[in-house]
């Protein structure tokens, strides 16, 4: 399906019925990391997914894509599919994007689970990298594209899950340059939403990697306590849905029962 949003072309699917699950990928991801997951999830509800803006086949809208540009996107697909309220599940800047929705329009958000993902806004060392990542990309997209996803799993994995990279990889290619460096400057901006997820008074989990290299699982830990979140660690690094995937499917069907 396709949504028409400032005159860009976005993409996104549903499947199944009942209670709507909004799964929202990362950086350099599409919607197709959700694809496996499907037949199983859409037994238990409706699960919509999405191409965000710049990733996939979904056009480009600007030169920076705010996490509340990528918000008010998914909120125009869940009034075009006349969904009122969902749970979501958002990946590493899937997340970033869930909550930028939470805090313009929280009536819409049920259950919300960050996977390897933080509230926290960038650091200024957080930030640096992001210039650089911007720089490189815009001179070899190649070698950036497979230095970047390389690095989201963790050392252990890096041969278990070889296939699963160059998927990821191979699928992350095809993105245009400004969707990546749209997506980059994005997060570069984005404001803390610790305050927002304190708020927040329905369920909420946030699930790490014991080894990810991109997001502190210590800080996340007590970033969980103080926001009232259920922590839940797995094995591996950012890539939980594939380096843990059954506890992945468990915990989400669980979460919807």
């Amino acid at each position: 399906m396709i949504l028409d949003f400032k005159e860009a072309e976005i993409y996104y699917s549903v499947v199944g019925e009942g209670e709507a699950t909004v799964l929202l990928h990362g950086f350099l991801e599409s919607s197709k990391i959700w694809e496996e997951f499907l037949p199983e999830f859409s037994r238990y509800g409706k699960i919509i997914t999405i191409d965000l803006p710049g990733h996939g086949k979904s056009e480009c809208i600007g030169a920076v894509h705010s996490m509340e540009l990528m918000a008010e996107v998914v909120y125009e697909i869940l009034k075009t599919t006349g969904v009122k309220k969902a749970n979501f599940i958002g990946h590493s800047m899937g997340g970033y994007v869930s909550l930028a929705l939470l805090e313009k329009h929280p009536e819409i958000i049920n259950d919300l689970m960050l996977l390897n993902s933080t509230p926290q806004a960038d650091s200024e060392e957080k930030k640096e990298i992001r210039d650089r990542s911007i720089e490189l990309v815009q001179k070899n997209k190649q070698a950036y594209v497979s230095m970047a996803i390389n690095n989201l799993l963790s050392p252990s994995n890096t041969r278990k899950f070889a296939e699963e990279i160059e998927k990821l990889k191979k699928d992350a290619m095809t993105f245009p340059i400004e969707g990546i460096t749209a997506a980059l400057k994005g997060m570069k901006i984005r404001t803390s939403k610790t305050s927002v997820l304190k708020s927040y008074s329905g369920n909420k989990v946030i699930v790490a990697g014991q080894e990810d290299t991109l997001v502190n699982i210590h800080d996340l830990k007590h970033l969980a306590k103080a926001c009232q979140c259920r922590f839940i660690i797995f094995p591996g690094g950012h890539l939980s849905y594939i380096e843990s995937k059954e506890r992945f499917i468990n915990l989400c069907i669980s979460s919807n029962n």
